[in-house]
């Protein structure tokens, strides 16, 4: 369709109505337009190309503030830097400056996927920096209003919160949280969880930049009043950042238990890390009887309970007589509960597994059990797998889909009530939050990293541990199969650690507790808060920017 423009040159240059059509596709007014569009176009790329610069550079600082880097200090600079290339711009160049951010973020922090595939890194990257694109561009409208790092805050609350819920039930990864699990701010994890010590980064990185355009303003003959504007919100930010160290974290434990990890290992990393069948059942079962052997000869005091990880069985127990008798002797020999993680096949639907954490007994073989409620989309399920799998034939990797379960994962293991989370399940504050809120007096997470080995996942996982320690006031017993297995107490700190792609056990007495702490007992409220906080704003900013507009056109008149 031309444009006004084009019209109107049409009328100048003479063309009549009795002129000839020229055909669709050869006209006589596009030819010398299309060049200038072009022209135009490159213009804005040039003119965008340094702020674009910017803000892909800012994505990779982010990114490294993030494990296996643990740069925290850098989330404050991530922060700041898209609250300074976003203020003052409109909401579609805002929107552009937040992908631009977001997607060399995404790619760094989530690259341990290049196992599966680099499309599967930079699709999913795309994916996750959209979401920072809708938050650049509220960050740009918002900035205009009085006290707008407050409103930023809340913004990065509600782009987490929308995140880690959509779509397939979200993806976690990349909160500023986990970037913070062993930072200043980590206290603040025990009166909010995750998204109070979001807000307070988000907090403390606006008002950063804040200070920033007072000192610019200042160096261009501004008035000295910005002195003080720079002065009160570095020492705003300052107190934000600090003020997690007046949070009491408490881990005064009612009673304890003494516990044994045991980590199998994995034939190798990557994609086929299972190996031939029984093997690492075969690691789990005898690394187990090595413990029984080493406790009858008095070199290790004898555990209470003993946890493996996730798939430590590779075969269903239930199905194949041989997994079930290799885990009954391995169980009989240490004479304590153990809790096994093995993959059971659905009772009714074909092509459906449960991934299960099953308590087994010496005496009286396989009980109570959890089974993952939050399956991985096109990990461990594949959506709409039919049509997907025509186009991308990766998918038949995934050839059964894992079916969720429908409880919490409270389990009685020996004389301790444990919490069991699976693998990515640790990122959910919900599901964390629930199995805490049903009496979990200790946190479990099995886990099956063999895929990720070596690639900083393992640690990035490790660190949400340490933060789910603190914010519910529990020791976390993290279990895996080739590494990292570990026991975090409640203050966030690691007290063991298996490396990765070892065989080992890690024996420890860990605090069993029944107080709550303040996150428990608010959950999810101050994330809805200060993400509808944060919406408003985006509301308050429309009306502002219409009222603006009006009057303008008042005054024109």
């Amino acid at each position: 369709m031309p444009s006004v423009s084009d019209t109107t040159d049409d009328a100048v240059s003479g063309a009549s109505a009795d002129d000839p059509v020229p055909p669709a596709g050869k006209g006589v007014t596009d030819a010398p337009h299309r060049p200038g569009r072009l022209r135009r176009l490159a213009a804005l790329a040039r003119r965008e190309a340094p702020r674009t610069a910017l803000a892909a550079a800012s994505g990779a600082v982010l990114g490294l503030a993030f494990p296996p880097y643990d740069l925290w200090p850098l989330s404050l600079v991530g922060v700041a830097a898209l609250a300074l290339l976003t203020r003052g711009r409109t909401v579609r160049q805002g929107a552009w400056t937040g992908f631009a951010l977001g997607l060399p973020f995404f790619v760094l922090l989530l690259k341990w996927l290049h196992v599966v595939g680099w499309d599967a890194v930079i699709g999913l990257s795309i994916a996750e920096a959209l979401f920072l694109a809708l938050l650049g561009a509220a960050l740009a409208g918002t900035s205009r209003l009085p006290g707008w790092p407050l409103w930023a805050a809340c913004l990065w609350v509600a782009e987490e919160w929308a995140r880690d819920r959509l779509p397939f039930g979200g993806f976690p990864w990349g909160r500023l949280a986990f970037a913070n699990t062993g930072s200043p701010f980590t206290p603040l994890a025990a009166l909010g969880g995750a998204p109070l010590v979001t807000f307070a980064v988000a907090l403390a990185g606006t008002l950063l930049a804040t200070c920033a355009v007072a000192l610019w303003g200042l160096a261009r003959g501004g008035a000295p009043r910005k002195a003080v504007t720079a002065l009160e919100c570095f020492g705003l930010a300052a107190a934000v950042t600090v003020v997690g160290a007046a949070v009491p974290v408490p881990t005064k434990a009612d009673d304890t238990v003494d516990i044994a990890v045991v980590q199998g290992n994995v034939q190798q990393p990557g994609m086929d890390f299972l190996g031939r069948p029984m093997m690492i059942l075969g690691n789990h079962a005898r690394a187990t009887e090595k413990l029984a052997a080493d406790i009858k000869a008095g070199k290790v005091h004898k555990p209470d309970l003993v946890i493996w990880p996730e798939n430590s069985s590779d075969l269903d127990p239930f199905k194949y007589p041989e997994a079930y008798d290799r885990i009954d002797h391995a169980v009989k020999s240490i004479g304590v509960p153990v809790l096994v993680g093995a993959l059971v096949d659905h009772p009714s639907k074909k092509g459906y597994v449960y991934n299960e954490g099953i308590v087994w007994d010496p005496k009286t073989g396989p009980g109570a059990s959890y089974t993952k409620q939050h399956p991985v989309p096109f990990g461990e399920y594949v959506p709409f797998r039919e049509q997907l799998s025509k186009i991308i034939t990766r998918f038949q990797r995934v050839p059964r889909d894992f079916a969720p379960g429908d409880h919490t994962g409270l389990l009685k293991v020996g004389p301790a009530r444990l919490g069991d989370v699976i693998c990515f399940e640790v990122a959910y504050d919900q599901i964390v939050h629930d199995t805490v809120d049903a009496g979990a007096r200790a946190l479990v997470v099995q886990t099956n990293n063999a895929t990720y080995g070596r690639t900083g996942q393992p640690e990035q996982q490790l660190a949400m541990s340490k933060l789910r320690a603190v914010e519910h006031g529990r020791a976390v017993v993290t279990a895996a199969t080739s590494g990292i297995s570990a026991v975090v107490a409640p203050d966030g700190t690691i007290t063991h650690q298996i490396p990765e792609f070892t065989q080992g056990v890690v024996s420890a007495r860990i605090p069993l507790r029944d107080e709550t702490t303040l996150a428990d007992r608010v959950g999810a409220a101050p994330e809805w808060a200060l993400a509808i906080v944060g919406l408003l704003s985006c509301a308050a900013a429309v009306v502002v920017g219409r009222r603006g507009r009006v009057k303008t056109e008042k005054g024109q008149q």
